[in-house]
């Protein structure tokens, strides 16, 4: 067989090319770290890589939403904790102006430090994040959650927001509530139960009041009525046997009876009563619905009350005791709400570990298919860089090779 000597040049220069080429990319393989350099390397390999990587970034995703969601019921527990100690000195505060042996400036005086904490809790339920929304405002983030209006004949301090809560996805399956309206923290709280009694009754009431109100709770809960308002009128009718009888006006039945002597205190149901009576006489009264408001709006009215100087001390008495049962409710609120972040957090944790350990095995796969072998690639390079070098060097000799040096 006869090779031209252009094949002889072309064969040279494409064994040449083909070991520059494999060498290149051998070299190329050993920079980056990487054996796959285009998907023609490992078609199948390649896919495998480029589905791990998507997995691998969903789990980062997932992972900044963790920390973002963590921070900020952390900053949210940060403000409830806050706010529950500054209650608790507010409720030390109004427990103290109870007392006989204050004056009217003496109780000004704590009102005056009530109004503070007061401000105080009204900033903290506005509380915003470090991008400006409003935690407690729902999906009204971007206005306050609270508004303060001291001129409000009604409610001073009044929720503005809405009830939308968010959630943050923090892995396929897994979705954690990243924040609270402030509705249901703050001023979905129930007030102190409560009667009224009508002054047109026959019988002489000299003092009305809740006495024993665990028991008076009892009774509300299981009578109070919202739909027929008619079954929340009572009648106390006075009987020709010293008894007391408390019947509900609406269906009829009779709830209780009590020893009674005219001109003495007698409870019933929770509800004590000073009274003068004969028998066929009788006290009418009703249940009040149940009123929610906010701790501070709570802490505003107790202030109002201990700022006017002409409040009697039955009146004093009355506003302590709705003070005291509306922050007692309300840092129970606080309490669930505490748990229910803690509850959170422990997920969001526990979360965050499993998408660590996926991550991790992720990684570990891609890098078993992705990653160049050093020590295979080394040798091979060596391999390819020698046989470059005898195909540059055999080249000139063959190119000089004719059967006229030998004539």
């Amino acid at each position: 067989m006869r090779i031209s000597t252009n094949q002889i040049y072309d064969q040279n220069m494409r064994s040449i090319m083909q070991n520059q080429g494999d060498l290149a990319k051998t070299q190329e393989q050993l920079a980056s770290g990487n054996r796959i350099i285009t998907p023609s390397d490992d078609p199948f390999g390649a896919a495998k890589v480029l589905r791990l990587t998507e997995e691998i970034d969903e789990l980062t995703q997932f992972q900044r939403n963790n920390d973002l969601v963590t921070g900020s019921l952390e900053q949210q527990e940060a403000v409830l904790t806050n706010i529950t100690n500054s209650i608790n000195r507010a409720r030390t505060l109004v427990i103290q102006a109870g007392s006989g042996a204050l004056d009217s400036p003496d109780r000004k005086a704590i009102g005056a430090e009530l109004e503070q904490i007061k401000l105080e809790i009204f900033d903290l339920m506005n509380t915003q994040d470090a991008e400006g929304n409003y935690l407690y405002a729902g999906f009204q983030s971007g206005n306050q959650a609270f508004e303060y209006n001291p001129t409000a004949t009604s409610k001073a301090i009044t929720f503005t927001g809405d009830a939308g809560v968010s959630f943050v996805q923090l892995s396929n399956s897994s979705k954690i509530q990243s924040t609270s309206n402030g509705y249901e923290v703050f001023e979905n709280v129930l007030s102190r139960y409560k009667f009224s009694t009508d002054p047109a009754s026959t019988a002489v009431v000299s003092e009305a009041s809740v006495k024993q109100q665990g028991t008076f709770d009892t009774f509300f809960d299981k009578n109070y009525d919202p739909v027929n308002t008619g079954n929340n009128d009572y009648r106390i009718n006075f009987l020709a046997s010293g008894q007391a009888e408390l019947v509900n006006q609406g269906t009829g039945v009779i709830v209780e009876s009590v020893a009674y002597t005219s001109g003495q205190p007698f409870t019933i149901k929770g509800m004590e009563f000073e009274a003068t009576a004969v028998p066929g006489d009788s006290i009418d009264l009703s249940l009040d619905a149940p009123e929610k408001k906010s701790m501070a709006q709570t802490l505003h009215e107790i202030q109002a009350v201990l700022n006017d100087s002409s409040i009697d001390s039955f009146e004093l008495q009355e506003s302590i005791s709705d003070a005291l049962v509306g922050l007692d409710n309300g840092l129970e609120k606080l309490s669930l709400e505490h748990a229910s972040i803690g509850s959170r957090l422990n997920i969001a944790e526990s979360i965050y570990e499993s998408n660590l350990d996926m991550e991790i095995a992720a990684k570990a796969s891609r890098s078993s298919i992705q990653d160049t072998d050093y020590a295979e690639a080394s040798t091979e390079f060596a391999k390819q860089e020698t046989a470059l070098s005898a195909a540059l060097a055999t080249f000139p000799q063959v190119t000089e090779l004719s059967l006229f040096n030998y004539i």
